[in-house]
Formats: structure tokens, C-alpha cells, sequence
């Protein structure tokens, strides 16, 4: 068997290896590492009792189990496998390569930034002022990855960006101020929209359930989050799955030109 092995073999080999790699990390990413380990270790036992021993009886129920335990981890893992596939279509590369199928692209003030000023400058504006008052706000802005079914769990607004409306829509006694207002192409679409909530358990205790979505919603599109804490008047923005904090108005107006940290 060793005689034949060649370059082919040794790429099947490296390829098997990355891919475990890689299921490692969403593993780990998930705390799902243990539940990694025992799969590991039963389809190693599998592939010695089947294809090394070729143990008939054993062989073939452990064949059955595989088949079935496949399709009950897709069912298990789906989240992860979910985020293991926005992971890699989020890619800088993969951008680029599905940039080449795109019949228009989105341009504002060149490939370095995506918002216009007149857009960015009362959403900033909106954001110092909620903070100073300790105003609680989430505000999500769209960017490559539609978030139709956010908006249609929400009020639609379809309204022009301005300062005050902001403030109005957040302010405490205001029926539309929970859940989250959307931003797309360069409009105010919905309010009190519904997003999914993050449990991860890297996230700092202070933060609370606007976090928590602000974080959802990153995770499972290329949307970016800003957030105002009611209880510290903190300004935070969420990203591709991460957080900065702390954030002044300069800050905060570079990354919503940009769409990105």
C-alpha cells in the first residue's frame, strides 16, 4: 500500500487534515470542542473495525450509525455550520472574487469608504446626544447581506436619516423605541425590529440585551451595529462578530463611513 502512495494521496491527506482543522475551530468557537473529541474518536473506531479488522456484524451497524449521525450533527451543528459558511463567504478574497458576477457596485466616496457624510453626520450626531441623555439605542446598518426578514419583523418606516427622528424614535416613552431601527441605502426602512440574540459567553456582563442583538445580528449577516447604553451612555459598535467600545464621535463617524471597524 505504501509503494503506491503518491502526490495525489498526500493532497487527500493535507485536504482531510484542513478540514478537521477547521472543524476544530467552529468547535472551539462554539464550546463545542468535547462533542469534537468524541466524534473524532468514534469515526477513528469506526474506520478500524471497518475498513482495517473488517469486522462484518460490528462494521455494518456502525455504518448505520454513521449514516444517521451525519445527518443528526447537520441538525445539531446547523448554527455553526451556518457561521463556518458566513465566515468563509465573508472572506476579504471571496468579496472580491463575487465583485466580478456583480453588475453594479456600490459606490459613495471610493472603495475606502461606503456611507455618504450627509448620511453618517446626524446618525452621529443622533448617537452623542442618546449617550449624553442616556437614551438606550440599536441602530443597524445594512451593508452587502439584505436584512429583509429583520425589516419585515419591524415598522416600516421608509423615512429620509435625520438627527431628529432618531432621537424621537428612541426617546424612552416612544412606542417604536424597542428592538432596532434599520439603515438601508441611505434610509431610516423600520423600527422596532426584532434580531437575533447572541448567548455567547465572551460577552462582557455590562453589556446588555441591546449588545446581545447588536452582536446576533453581526454574527449571522455583514451588517453594522451601533449601540447606546441606557445605563452608561457608552457608545459601542458590532462587527463581523466583535465589539469596540468606548467609542467618541470621531470614531464612530470613521467607522460608519467605512461600513466596518
Amino acid at each position: 500500500m505504501f509503494f503506491n502512495f503518491g502526490l495525489k494521496d498526500l493532497i487527500d491527506i493535507l485536504l482531510v487534515a484542513v478540514i478537521l482543522y477547521y472543524c476544530y475551530k467552529v468547535m472551539k468557537h462554539s464550546r463545542s470542542v468535547n462533542i469534537f473529541y468524541g466524534v473524532l474518536i468514534f469515526v477513528s473506531f469506526w474506520i478500524v473495525v471497518s475498513k482495517v479488522l473488517d469486522m462484518k456484524l460490528l462494521g455494518g451497524i456502525l455504518n448505520q450509525l454513521v449514516n444517521v449521525g451525519a445527518i443528526a450533527l447537520i441538525i445539531l451543528f446547523q448554527e455553526d455550520i451556518r457561521h463556518f459558511f458566513y465566515d468563509l463567504g465573508a472572506h476579504e478574497k471571496a468579496h472580491r472574487l463575487m465583485r466580478l458576477f456583480r453588475a453594479e457596485r456600490k459606490k459613495t466616496l471610493g472603495d475606502e469608504y461606503r456611507y455618504d457624510r450627509d448620511i453618517i453626520f446626524p446618525i452621529v450626531m443622533a448617537c452623542i446626544n442618546m449617550s449624553k441623555q442616556k437614551v438606550g439605542a440599536l441602530i443597524v446598518l445594512e451593508n452587502d447581506i439584505p436584512l429583509t426578514e429583520y425589516i419585515r419583523s419591524g415598522e416600516t418606516i421608509d423615512a429620509r436619516i435625520t438627527q431628529r427622528l432618531i432621537e424621537n424614535i428612541f426617546f424612552k416613552n416612544s412606542p417604536l423605541h424597542d428592538g432596532a431601527m434599520i439603515i438601508s441605502e441611505g434610509k431610516i426602512v423600520a423600527t422596532a425590529c426584532i434580531l437575533p440574540i447572541s448567548h455567547d459567553l465572551d460577552i462582557p456582563k455590562e453589556f446588555g440585551l441591546r449588545h446581545r442583538a447588536g452582536k446576533g445580528i453581526t454574527s449571522e449577516t455583514d451588517a453594522l451595529a451601533i449601540i447606546v447604553s441606557e445605563e452608561t451612555g457608552n457608545i459601542t459598535a458590532a462587527h463581523n462578530d466583535q465589539f469596540r467600545s468606548h467609542l467618541s464621535a470621531e470614531e464612530l463617524e470613521t467607522i460608519l463611513m467605512k461600513g466596518r471597524f
